[in-house]
């Protein structure tokens, strides 16, 4: 991406960050993980990918929360607890007979971000698992109260995880 592309996507997220990161990409005719990149540094951090066992293993902890799948030909959108999973035949593996469950190339993760901004009018938290091509592999968002507000127990431990993935910024 030239620079002057680079400074008009970051000039767009600054003045909108709750545009939807797959719509922009397509729109702009880039990867989504560059849209991500683009957000003000103080509401993303990316840690590496090779975290992605680690990073699920601490999400099925955490109760509800909302997984979401975004195509070009749909969203989908699960609500509930992520299930434990573990390492087999090449997958990481959901180990769960009903509800959520499935296998997913975790070995093909590029980069786990830790995304916390305003959606639609509200504060939003989501990790976002993005491939080694630079697309969204899948998001889970922490989860929301009955008043929809962001469950203080998952963004704590949300924003805990994110410190432990990523690594400081070097001065």
């Amino acid at each position: 991406m030239l620079s002057t592309d680079l400074a008009d996507l970051r000039a767009h997220m600054a003045q909108n960050p709750g545009a939807v990161i797959e719509d922009v990409a397509r729109e702009r005719k880039i990867a989504p993980r560059a849209v991500i990149e683009a957000l003000p540094a103080e509401m993303v951090r990316i840690g590496r990918g090779d975290a992605f066992v680690a990073v699920m293993q601490d999400v099925a902890q955490w109760g509800e929360v909302t997984l979401i799948v975004h195509t070009d030909d749909a969203i989908f959108e699960f609500t509930g607890a992520i299930p434990a999973g573990e390492i087999g035949r090449g997958y990481f593996n959901l180990m769960q007979p009903k509800g959520l469950h499935g296998h997913l190339r975790h070995e093909r993760c590029g980069a786990v971000a830790f995304v916390e901004r305003p959606f639609m009018g509200k504060s939003s938290a989501f990790i976002a698992f993005l491939n080694v091509d630079g697309g969204v592999m899948f998001k889970v968002f922490v989860g929301r109260d009955e008043t929809r507000a962001l469950k203080q127990d998952q963004l704590a431990r949300f924003r805990a995880l994110a410190g432990q993935i990523v690594a400081p910024a070097i001065a």
